[in-house]
């Protein structure tokens, strides 16, 4: 898939990836690219930013942990502003998806070219 198709919607990627709970930067990227069956593939060049900017937004919290014998990591979270923006994210890409999906697949054209459900 196309870097660009990303764009825009990286945001809303990120928060519904860390909605389950606390995950650092690599596992952050494993998920996106597990739960789209490896169709996006984000770099970490692409999503540390990212994870800055939602950060001093106040949508994600950060802390320092350490396992045993591995180096230390940040860890990621979503706040409870985080979780506000996601569900208008969610509600937003519901929205998008069924405006385009009704140009690039409309349904029957009833008498006067008027779509079903549609206002003219």
């Amino acid at each position: 898939m196309k870097a660009d198709a990303v764009r825009g919607h990286l945001d809303g990627l990120l928060l519904a990836v860390l909605e389950p709970g606390p995950l650092h930067g690599y596992a952050i990227i494993t998920a996106v690219q597990r739960r789209s069956g490896g169709a996006l593939e984000l770099r970490t060049g692409t999503i540390y930013p990212a994870l800055n900017r939602l950060e001093r937004l106040g949508l994600l919290s950060s802390s320092w942990e350490s396992a045993a014998g591995e180096r230390r990591r940040r860890a990621y979270e979503l706040t409870d502003a985080g979780r506000a923006t996601l569900a208008g994210e969610r509600a937003a890409w519901s929205e998008f998806t069924a405006a385009i999906g009704a140009v690039l697949n409309p349904g029957p054209q009833i008498a006067g070219g008027a779509q079903p459900g549609l206002a003219t």
